[in-house]
């Protein structure tokens, strides 16, 4: 028999990506730390356990000695959903079949991985369960497994699903691997679960395979809070679960006074957190239950962060295919979430929430507190030509009524076994490759262009943006939260840093700024050529003309950029 307190275990990050959980850096899901939870909680001490990102393992081979030496080794990764990062870079099948082949002591694999492995981590693409060589595969809960299988001497386990008492014990167990994380403290955004599985069953979603909603009761979310607080974690999205609106009630019905306790207890047990963000709102809800979803979406955006997004999960606004895969919302329907949303919830802080949505000249420069966004999904059965179409004529509506979306997230299928995409597979989504791709960029420039503008005009102010990379003599940075807005300045400043920074222009998906204020006294002709209204022959004309005494002596017009600091430090 293993004796639990001589195990050494060595837990691997290849990052999730699921239909109501993200685990790419910035994010860490929910597995590693439920895992390392579970491994205390059966006897492992906290000393014992090293975790690694997959990321951390590519840029130093020495760390690879700890998937060895490991008496258990722990890998947990998988996607169900595609999509681009810039944080971290998922790991590919042949880099986790090298972790089961280096481990010598046992391994065990879990996560979505479960539900399949593709060729890459893309759209329009088929997936197999594929042996990736590991001891043991857990095909229910791989934090249940780990700790059974700990408890039988590292034999075996039945593959099962944890309740709410484990998960409420392995969460708060768990807090102290975040602590490894090579994010940790500054640029780490917790996700956090409040229920899983989904009372729908659209065709292509692993989300049902998790049965009904199962909700944690506020006290156990608000518990975990407090000790991922305790470990330094200023960051949280509420982002696992099928729906918001619906947590803690029947699993379709809007329950107000439980969202009332779960995020006024989470203020209470961290009153100084940096971002609290959600994610996914079911638009079905907010319609058939419209007064008491308005109260649950103001009650949210009452203790929100700035910048929060409701993905709202449209996935077509062709009929059509809506009948033929079991989608839950009209076109239709998912307009009328969308200005209910704005309503309540499109204000800014500083400005007035009776007129909401804000925008315009008038409006408050932060981002809205909470906005919907809009995720379609290509390659459905049913799919035709009509169907790219509908969906345009979809989001030129709701711009042309003067209404605002964070973003539209715009994704070819993946196909699953277990979904009923299984037998269509990626046929579809193949076939219509090159309409996806000129619909795409149409929609990039008709619709996300105007529309970021509407929602993040010049002057805005986005605090806290950390500096990721650099591009094209360019510093690229995101705020951490809910589909952050990729912002890029003129100029390599040094990255790792966090900055306040006005936006000046943009593109798609993505916008220009400069450091906020900027000193007219020291700013770069880039940085001042950038601001609206100046450009480079005005810029040089600054300069030339400095130091300045006061923003006044350059123009009213940027004195929502700029400050002059003592001229003693100009350049």
């Amino acid at each position: 028999m293993t004796d639990p307190a001589e195990l050494d275990v060595t837990i691997v990050d290849g990052y999730v990506d699921e239909p109501a959980h993200f685990g790419v850096p910035p994010y860490i899901s929910t597995y590693p730390r439920y895992a390392a939870g579970a491994l205390v909680d059966a006897g492992v001490p906290e000393s014992s356990i090293t975790y690694h990102t997959i990321d951390e393992l590519r840029e130093d081979t020495h760390l690879w000695r700890d998937v060895e030496d490991a008496d258990l080794m722990v890998y947990v990764g998988g996607m169900t959903v595609p999509g681009k990062y810039v944080g971290g870079t998922p790991a590919e099948p042949d880099e986790v079949r090298k972790l089961a082949w280096t481990a010598d002591g046992t391994s065990i694999i879990g996560g979505p991985v479960r539900f399949g492995v593709g060729e890459a981590n893309e759209g329009a693409s088929e997936t197999a369960r594929d042996d990736l060589d590991f001891d043991f595969l857990a095909m229910a809960d791989v934090e249940a497994a780990v700790y059974d299988l700990v408890e039988s001497g590292l034999e075996g386990f039945n593959d099962r699903y944890r309740d709410i008492e484990e998960e409420t014990r392995w969460a708060r167990a768990g807090a102290f691997v975040v602590e490894q994380h090579p994010n940790h403290p500054d640029y780490l955004i917790c996700e956090m679960e409040t229920s899983r599985g989904c009372p729908y069953r659209c065709s292509f979603c692993t989300e049902p395979m998790y049965g009904n909603p199962d909700f944690r009761p506020p006290e156990s979310v608000v518990d975990e809070v407090d000790a991922l607080s305790d470990r330094g974690v200023a960051h949280f999205r509420l982002g696992r679960q099928a729906d918001i609106l619906a947590y803690g009630g029947d699993g379709e019905a809007p329950n107000p006074d439980a969202l009332r306790r779960l995020y006024g207890g989470i203020r209470e047990v961290a009153p100084d957190l940096e971002t609290l963000h959600l994610d996914n709102m079911n638009p079905i809800t907010v319609v058939k239950w419209p007064d008491k979803a308005r109260e649950g979406i103001r009650i949210i955006a009452e203790h929100n962060t700035p910048g929060d997004t409701a993905a709202f999960g449209l996935e077509s606004a062709d009929p059509e295919v809506m009948s033929d895969n079991n989608l839950n919302v009209t076109a239709d329907e998912c307009f009328e979430a969308v200005k209910i949303v704005n309503e309540v919830a499109g204000f800014r802080p500083g400005g007035d929430c009776d007129s909401a949505p804000n925008f315009g000249d008038d409006a408050a420069r932060r981002l809205p507190k909470l906005l919907p966004g809009i995720n379609l999904v290509h390659g459905l059965k049913g799919e035709r030509r009509e169907t790219f179409e509908h969906n345009k004529r979809f989001l030129q509506r709701v711009y042309d009524e003067g209404l605002m979306l964070r973003r539209v997230n715009i994704r070819q299928v993946m196909a699953f076994e277990g979904t009923d995409m299984a037998e269509t597979g990626a046929d579809i989504a193949k076939d219509h490759k090159q309409l996806f791709k000129q619909y795409k960029q149409e929609v990039r420039e008709t619709i996300d262009n105007p529309m970021l503008q509407r929602v993040a005009p010049p002057g805005t102010i986005l605090p806290d943006v950390h500096l990721e990379y650099h591009q094209d003599g360019k510093t690229f940075g995101r705020q951490l939260g809910t589909y952050p807005l990729l912002v890029g300045l003129p100029g390599e400043r040094k990255l790792g840093r966090t900055i306040d920074v006005a936006i000046t222009d943009h593109g798609y998906r993505s916008v220009t700024g400069v450091p906020y204020p900027l000193d007219i006294n020291s700013a770069s002709m880039a940085e001042l050529a950038t601001v609206p209204g100046v450009g480079r022959s005005r810029a040089g004309d600054i300069v030339v003309g400095r130091p300045y005494e006061t923003e006044s002596e350059v123009g009213a017009d940027l004195r929502q950029f700029i400050t002059a600091r003592s001229p003693e430090q100009a350049d």
